[in-house]
């Protein structure tokens, strides 16, 4: 986020009186605001000789914040746009569509959690499998679980094509659309991500085929290393919009 300095030229309240101030806090940033205890730094701020001037340089940092994220919404605010936006992504399997309203939701994180060969593999790999007809697909694997053999299973059991030809035809074009990645530490799996932010930016605007599902299978078998946990009861199925 930005620094405090690169801000007067646009908000002149933030000058250097502000900024010093901030400073013999450890503000420099915004960033460093959001991490510090403002009911303490408005305490400090009263008692200040520039009282007034320090108020209103808070809350104009207070003000660049709320510009840069989406405005609260309400209870029946988060209804209706629920309602008008509608798009989903069937996961193929029928109980699992229906109790989500028909599928996963374009544009929202889904987390798949349970113990130890209770399907949560095997729901990625329907989903994606499903989502591929006719979009992109990446596939984060980071224990070996990803199964080309079980996507082609599934695709098989869904499809009745008039021809062998026109099955492997159908059979490489959803296996094509999957690109699969192994990693096996975060660090790993954060340079896919930014490869994927970069073709993200660069796809917007374009026609064709586009990246429509991220699954992470599973992500806390990379991140409990980092916290110290042993366990790995989680997998992440991102779509984007």
């Amino acid at each position: 986020m930005a620094r405090l300095a690169n801000l007067e030229t646009e908000y002149p309240v933030l000058d250097s009186t502000v900024r010093n101030f901030c400073a013999s806090h450890g503000i420099f940033s915004v960033e460093d605001f959001l991490i510090h205890d403002l009911y303490m730094l408005a305490a400090f701020a009263e008692q200040n000789n520039s009282s007034e001037r320090l108020k209103e340089g808070i809350a104009q940092v207070l003000s660049i914040i709320d510009d840069m994220h989406q405005p609260w919404l309400n209870g029946m605010e988060l209804l209706e746009d629920a309602k008008r936006n509608k798009h989903v992504f069937p996961t193929g399997i029928q109980g699992i569509d229906l109790l989500l309203g028909g599928g996963i939701r374009v544009g929202q994180l889904t987390e798949l959690v349970g113990p130890s060969s209770s399907g949560k593999t095997q729901v990625c790999l329907r989903t994606a499998s499903n989502v591929a007809r006719n979009h992109l697909v990446l596939y984060l694997d980071t224990g070996n679980s990803f199964s080309p053999q079980r996507i082609a299973y599934f695709l098989g059991k869904t499809i009745n094509p008039s021809s062998a030809q026109a099955k492997n035809q159908f059979l490489q074009k959803v296996m094509s659309n999957i690109s699969c990645h192994s990693v096996f530490d975060i660090f790993a799996m954060f340079d896919v991500l930014h490869q994927l932010e970069s073709y993200l930016r660069c796809q917007d605007g374009r026609g064709g085929c586009q990246m429509r599902l991220l699954i992470v299978d599973s992500i806390s078998s990379l991140i409990s290393p980092v916290l110290g946990s042993s366990s790995t009861q989680g997998l992440n199925i991102s779509y984007t919009a």
